[in-house]
Formats: structure tokens, sequence, C-alpha cells
């Protein structure tokens, strides 16, 4: 979730998936998608260092922008439940944009962008203006306490990591070392 600053309230950017996809068509959803293997690295073949260099390398990918892997957050981890169709497991992460970027997305796998408040984003999807998938819905709800980029960044540093489901069998908690 890239997140910016500006003179009103802070604003996260919001990707809008094509329709056609299998997986969240329609959606509005923060920049990411898949581990690849060459995201493992053999320094460190844990899945969240590899998750950490798949957010940096799908996020130039959806939205043509450079971020560091330094300045990711960690921020949740989310399990489909059991007897969904389509299940996955992700890494959640924050990334504090400072300077300016213009986003580019590829017109095929995502087809606009837009910078939005987070509490704009979630009346927006109250309204059925816009679909939200809840994982990134219930993200945004966890910004609304904060009033700027860099209280965002040291509340959800101070905060707990949402696991959902609490129990996952497929998070582990990542210690460097």
């Amino acid at each position: 979730m890239l997140v910016r600053d500006t003179e009103g309230e802070p604003e996260i950017l919001l990707l809008l998936r094509n329709s056609t996809l299998v997986f969240n068509g329609g959606h509005w959803v923060f920049p990411g998608g898949k581990i690849d293997v060459g995201d493992y690295a053999a320094e460190d073949a844990h899945e969240y260092a590899a998750a950490c260099r798949a957010v940096v390398r799908e996020t130039r990918e959806e939205a043509g922008i450079d971020i560091s892997g330094e300045s990711l957050i960690h921020i949740a981890h989310w399990t489909t439940p059991e007897g969904m169709s389509r299940r996955y497991s992700t890494w959640f992460f924050l990334c504090p944009l400072i300077s300016s970027q213009p986003v580019v997305v590829d017109q095929e796998e995502i087809l606009d962008f837009r910078w939005i408040a987070p509490g704009a984003a979630l009346e927006e999807n109250r309204q059925g203006l816009i679909k939200l998938p809840f994982p990134t819905l219930k993200t945004l709800e966890r910004l609304l306490q904060f009033n700027n980029l860099e209280a965002i960044c040291e509340g959800m540093r101070k905060a707990e990591i949402h696991v959902f489901p609490e129990d996952s069998a497929f998070y582990t908690p990542y210690r460097e070392g």
C-alpha cells in the first residue's frame, strides 16, 4: 500500500484490475501480486523476504513506481479461509511515498489508478461506486485513526501485525538473522 501526504489528508494509491481477470477482476486494489521464483534469494529464502522483493517488483510492473524494500512496513498477513474456491496467502506492506512519481499502468491487467483518502475510498465502496476486496477494506479502516503520513508510519510500525485468520498455518513471523 503506497501512502503519500497531501495538503489535506493522506492518500493511498488504488489500482483498478481489469474485470476480465479471474482474481479480483473489477476491484480497486493496492499494487501487488504473486511471489515469483526469482523473488527468492539464496541469502534469505524466507517467504517474507521474497514477499518484500515481490512487492518492489510488482509495484514497478503495475504502477511504474520504484520503491525500496527498506521502506516497507509489514502490517498484515491474510490467508483466504478454507472452503473458498481461490485461496491465497499474502503479505501486506505499507510504503511511504516521499517523492512524487508518475503512475503508469499497463492498460491490460491494470486499467486505471487513483490517489484517494482512505475514508473516501471506504465511503465510495459503501455506496457501491467502487469495489474493494475485504482485506483492502479492513486495511484502509486501520488508517482512519491517523491524519498524516508520519503518524501512519509510526502507528503501523508500533501496531501488531494483523494476521487473518489468527491461527493461520501459512503465516510464520519473520526474524532477521
